[in-house]
Formats: structure tokens, sequence, C-alpha cells
């Protein structure tokens, strides 16, 4: 979004997360609330963004898996759960707070498609 009327807002403005975890891989879905996000979202939380977000917990690759008719988007990062649930001393071995971790990226979006959000959500 290069418009000059985007504003710049967290992920979590206009998308959800939910994660899961298999030994020390990362399944991180971000899915908006509304779909009129999922361009945007698709063009600027890219692999390498989402990668570095998670660089100082050791992740070493991160996959974007895009689910159009979902409207919905599955990254999956590699070697970020320190060990995984049975062999880190980590508090969320799972990594299921991880999600709201990735959801402050900061995107670029239209007034529309944050008004569209809120509205979805109910604010």
């Amino acid at each position: 979004m290069t418009s000059d009327h985007a504003i710049k807002i967290p992920l979590y403005e206009i998308a959800h997360g939910r994660t899961g975890d298999k030994g020390d891989r990362l399944n991180i879905s971000i899915i908006p609330y509304d779909d009129s996000a999922y361009d945007a979202i698709a063009e600027q939380a890219t692999e390498a963004r989402m990668l570095e977000m998670f660089r100082h917990r050791g992740a070493t690759h991160a996959q974007r898996y895009d689910l159009p008719k979902l409207k919905a988007f599955n990254f999956v990062l590699e070697n970020v759960l320190q060990g995984g649930v049975n062999n880190s001393l980590n508090l969320d071995g799972h990594g299921k707070t991880l999600s709201f971790h990735a959801l402050t990226m900061t995107v670029r979006v239209s007034p529309e498609v944050l008004g569209a959000a809120k509205q979805a959500r109910g604010d």
C-alpha cells in the first residue's frame, strides 16, 4: 500500500492469530477480521519480516502459506521454540503467546481497510 493516505498500524488492528507447535516448529495463522485487509497483509507480512521478528528466539527459517479461499495465512517458523515443549525451560514451550508478538508487526493500510476491520470486530 503506497497511498499517501495509508496509515501505519500494528497488524492486530486488522487481524487476529492462532499458534500451534510441533517440536521446535511454530505455526502462526494470521486471519484478517475483514477480507479487505487480505491484500495488504499479503504484500507486507512477508516471510523475511516474520523471520526477523523471531530471530531473537533463534528462528532460522520462515515459510508462508497463502490461503486465499479462506482469506488467511499460515507461517511456519523453524527452531523458534527453543527446543520445543519437552526440551525447553521456556514458560511457553507451545508458543501459544507468540501469535500476539507476530501481530505487533506494523503494516500500512488505507483508512477504509482499518474501518472495515473495526466494524468486523464490533468496535
